[in-house]
């Protein structure tokens, strides 16, 4: 394969891999926010939650309001 051929095939491939990378970080932010949301609707405060995830209690809050 010609050099400038697998620097392509390169750069692709690192454009592919970040856009994936954002699709799957997008999800896991919305996935950890419904689950924090839903731990503090079922009772635990917002200090139990980071308490659990060893976040402060207010970036916790922050998370939930999706700041």
């Amino acid at each position: 394969m010609p050099e400038d051929a697998k620097r392509k095939a390169a750069s692709k491939a690192v454009q592919v891999a970040q856009k994936q990378f954002e699709r799957d970080s997008k999800a896991a932010r919305e996935a950890r926010r419904k689950a924090f949301a839903q731990a503090q609707k079922e009772g635990l405060s917002l200090r139990d939650i980071g308490e659990l995830v060893g976040l402060d209690r207010s970036r916790v809050g922050q998370i939930i309001r999706g700041d």
